[in-house]
């Protein structure tokens, strides 16, 4: 990651793009707890078609509309409580793919400068997410596309947020003997971030198999430590495209070995960031030790009370917030590690 100067001319507070940016990073904040809870609703395919819903730009919700797309679509008749989590859900990440759009051609005017080449790969990023969202849909749920277009909607919160954070660069000066511990430790940052971002991946396979359930006790499962399994079936990912995967397609022994892989995943990921912010601690950085810390604790209590409650939808999408919430505050601590610059005594 290339660190920036500040430019002699620049003052963040004058920077549109920098206001347009934090506005995208609560935007799509929504889409993707919008995405979880359409997910986790079963709502994935509450409109058969896209981009539209039935042949509507909203979806059907009177007596004669509903009577009319189901003789268009006998195969999916209207469920009322499916369709608008679903429409909501584009309506929201077709005004994101505006916003960075926008954001683009802001780009264009300030061409050289920060953010430049970050802002037109955020743009591809965000078209392939909306493909993603359109094969969703066609392929009916398919684990592969549908794991990808999470991993595509943390991908592209991530990006929107640093990119805030380069926008409005402002030279970090930290002590010396801080500064030293932390370069120390940038290398296991990088590796948390990439820990926990294989974590979320995990997650979005074990929801888009429905596995999550596949354990109802904590912390054995089935009453044992190490139950029958099925790896091979459970991350099969060259499985072929079925007709539709609404509520899963794999036995339970295959859903378990991926929901017992989920929680050795949460074993590690949680071992790694807490030795972080230990680390972080030792180095002076106190708050962002304890805020490592907390993040963790918050998701891992999450997870477990989804076991324990039977998978409350407000919880569940909680769930999928709070991994939002770590994999963005690892990312900000690398990144101002990997900002910030010593402070010479005079």
């Amino acid at each position: 990651m290339r660190q920036y100067q500040p430019d002699p001319d620049y003052n963040p507070r004058n920077d549109w793009r920098l206001r347009v940016a934090m506005a995208g990073t609560l935007l799509a904040v929504v889409v993707v707890v919008l995405g979880a809870f359409t997910r986790l609703a079963d709502a994935g395919l509450g409109c058969p078609d896209w981009p539209g819903c039935y042949g509507h730009l909203t979806w059907p919700d009177e007596a004669h509309e509903i009577e009319s797309a189901n003789a268009a679509f006998p195969h999916a008749p209207v469920a009322t409580d499916k369709t608008w989590p679903e429409m909501v859900h584009r309506y929201f990440a077709g005004a994101l793919l505006l916003l960075v759009a926008g954001l683009t051609v802001m780009a264009w005017r300030r061409r050289g400068q920060r953010g430049f080449l970050h802002t037109h790969f955020l743009l591809g990023l965000i078209i392939l997410q909306a493909a993603f969202g359109m094969w969703t849909v066609t392929l009916k749920l398919w684990p592969q596309v549908v794991t990808a277009h999470l991993l595509g909607g943390m991908a592209t919160l991530s990006l929107l947020w640093l990119l805030v954070e380069r926008l409005r660069y402002r030279k970090r000066l930290i002590p010396v003997h801080e500064f030293r511990r932390l370069q120390k430790i940038r290398p296991l940052a990088i590796v948390a971030v990439v820990l926990v971002s294989l974590q979320i991946a995990l997650g979005g396979w074990t929801s888009s198999n429905y596995a999550a359930l596949a354990c109802a006790d904590f912390p054995t499962c089935h009453g044992e430590w190490w139950p029958a399994m099925d790896f091979q079936q459970g991350f099969n990912v060259a499985q072929h495209i079925g007709p539709n995967y609404l509520g899963g397609a794999l036995e339970n022994d295959a859903r378990t070995a991926i929901h017992v892989t989920h929680r050795l995943g949460a074993l590690v990921v949680s071992a790694i960031v807490l030795l972080l912010a230990a680390l972080a601690w030792r180095a002076g950085s106190r708050r962002w030790a304890i805020g490592l810390a907390c993040a963790l604790l918050l998701q891992v209590s999450l997870g477990i009370a989804n076991v324990v409650m039977s998978l409350p939808l407000p919880v569940a999408v909680a769930h999928n917030a709070g991994a939002a919430l770590l994999v963005l505050g690892l990312l900000t601590f690398c990144y101002r590690i990997q900002t910030a610059q010593p402070r010479m005594k005079k």
